[in-house]
């Protein structure tokens, strides 16, 4: 197979439509080998970003494999052709990878395995886990996506939280609520199993070749309740509304785990023990009474750098604009994305976080009386407002004190801050963001209007987040807005407070996966530290689930 690189069809010549797309796609690649169209038995595109460098000028690159008629001799005589003209610069032979999921060599336990937390760790894990034959059960503490997603609704609406059920607790995990974007900094051979996953589950094809893929919030609860009933038919149990409640851990290996469940219809609740010498910790970071548990059992945690601040929002045709030049809301770009990032002098770094074009800012409180911020988008990206998190590094050494959840805690004093600051209700404090720059609180909107559906109180988010935050995010915004025209806009709205990017806690593990000193106890995923998106997230359960096989 042959894979071309750099492929760059101009977007004059593109309307949004996926098949003209193609089109152009073939034909462009075709030129550049000198190739007629009955030369290539088959195209697949495997990559498509876009190159604004030049405003005036847009180009959409791309990478396809292609198969040749004739293939192997074929492929010879193409790349000695080309060498010869020395046009063989981005092209290629390549093999298409053999990568599969984690496979069992062995005799199946007589103890299943339990993977605690649905999140798309947890998910990940028990697919493998059951697509090997190990009949996994898989519990969420939260709702599946229908009654999950009611939930959500009844806390915008009214304001009743569900603290067992929200936009952190439930099928699919945070991520489902937060765009479902699938891009990521690592590399993994797995990745691509992951992604046809999602797409084999309902998510747009799209999502293969895209640079920056995203499934969206609207999709994603139907994508989870399918990958639910592919574990099922694996072989796999799936329960929600089921938390564990304790960790059996005697002689330095898990015996059972303990779980507490209700009934969605009739509400009677149960507690039941259940046998396992393989536990999957895929709880997520808003899971803080896991880590309460791991402590009293001498688990080892340990601190890590996490971030916090607020959510941002702009008009999202100001991006465009600033992303795109006058090319701004072509069909073919669509909702333009932005990703920044600075240090400042000390080291701390400012960032974008979970950046969702066209998007909304969401309510994603999970404890009584407290006010956690995310974001997200709708599959279209078809929102008035462009909104990211605006983060600061929160160091280990910014805590007090010597308590591993001393992060949590912090995480915590600054959500109740918040509730308390804007009246209660879960409504948000916001500010202008020139007024915070100014350092004057803010008596209402400007061209921006907040997205949080609670509503917001205008006035400071100051007294929400610690001093060296607030003031990192200040130096920040004229060294981001340099990279971003726009950005440092004064009508811009942040709305506080957005805590829950990553966790401030690691659940320490080997390096044959398991949690240091406990025998059969797998911390895998965001809520363990050692994950940052959806993509990593399902990468390391999969992983975690190919460490659990190789212990038996």
């Amino acid at each position: 197979m042959i894979e071309v690189s750099g492929i760059r069809v101009p977007l004059r010549r593109l309307d949004g439509d996926e098949r003209h797309e193609l089109a152009a796609v073939r034909a462009a690649a075709l030129k550049r080998l000198h190739l007629s169209p009955a030369d290539v038995s088959s195209l697949e595109l495997r990559k498509r970003s876009v190159d604004a460098r030049k405003k005036a000028d847009i180009l959409i690159t791309y990478t396809v494999w292609i198969e040749l008629a004739g293939h192997a001799n074929a492929e010879r005589q193409l790349l000695s052709r080309l060498e010869r003209r020395h046009q063989v610069r981005g092209v290629s032979h390549v093999e298409r990878p053999r990568t599969a999921l984690p496979t069992l060599r062995g005799t199946v336990p007589a103890q299943r395995p339990v993977v605690v937390g649905a999140g798309c760790a947890g998910l990940f894990c028990a697919l493998a886990l059951a697509e090997a034959g190990l009949a996994p059960l898989l519990v969420e503490r939260g709702d599946d996506a229908t009654r999950r997603t009611t939930a959500v609704t009844r806390l915008n609406e009214t304001g009743v939280l569900d603290p067992e059920s929200n936009i952190q607790f439930g099928l699919g995990g945070a991520g489902t609520f937060s765009d479902g974007k699938l891009g990521t900094g690592t590399k993994s051979p797995v990745h691509r199993l992951i992604l046809e996953a999602f797409v084999e589950a309902g998510a747009s094809r799209t999502i293969l070749w895209d640079a920056h893929p995203h499934v969206g919030s609207d999709v994603l609860p139907t994508v989870v309740e399918n990958l639910v009933r592919r574990i099922e038919a694996a072989g796999g149990e799936v329960r929600c509304r089921t938390r564990l409640t304790d960790i059996d851990v005697t002689g330095g290996r898990v015996r059972h785990v303990t779980l507490a469940s209700v009934d969605p219809v009739t509400g009677i609740a149960r507690e039941e023990r259940i046998p396992t010498s393989h536990v999957v910790l895929a709880t997520g970071h808003s899971a803080r009474d896991v880590f309460e548990l791991l402590r009293s059992h001498d688990v080892t945690l340990e601190r890590k750098t996490f971030a916090m601040g607020v959510r941002i929002e702009h008009l999202q045709a100001d991006i465009d604009r600033a992303q795109y030049g006058p090319a701004a809301g072509h069909p073919a770009l669509g909702a333009a994305p932005y990703k920044l990032s600075c240090h400042l002098e000390g080291g701390r770094g400012v960032f974008s976080f979970c950046m969702c074009p066209g998007g909304f800012v969401v309510a994603a409180a999970s404890e009584p009386e407290g006010v956690v911020t995310n974001g997200m988008s709708l599959s279209d990206r078809a929102g008035t407002n462009a909104n990211s998190g605006l983060l600061a590094n929160v160091f280990p050494s910014d805590l007090p004190g010597d308590d591993v959840l001393a992060g949590v805690e912090l995480q915590r004093h600054c959500e109740r801050a918040a509730y308390d600051v804007a009246g209660g209700g879960y409504v948000a404090p916001a500010q202008l963001l020139g007024d915070f720059l100014g350092a004057v609180p803010s008596t209402g909107a400007g061209g921006v209007l907040p997205t949080y559906p609670r509503g917001v109180a205008w006035g400071t988010i100051d007294g929400c987040l610690p001093p060296y935050v607030t003031q990192s995010l200040r130096d920040a915004v004229p060294m981001l807005a340099r990279k971003l025209g726009g950005f440092a806009a004064a009508d811009a709205v942040l709305t506080g407070v957005e805590t829950r990017s990553s966790s401030p806690v690691r659940v320490t593990r080997g390096q044959d996966g398991q949690a240091l000193g406990i025998r059969g106890l797998f911390p895998c995923g965001e809520g363990a530290g050692y994950a940052g998106g959806i993509m990593s997230a399902a990468t390391d359960g999969v992983r975690a689930a190919g460490w659990l096989i190789d212990s038996l």
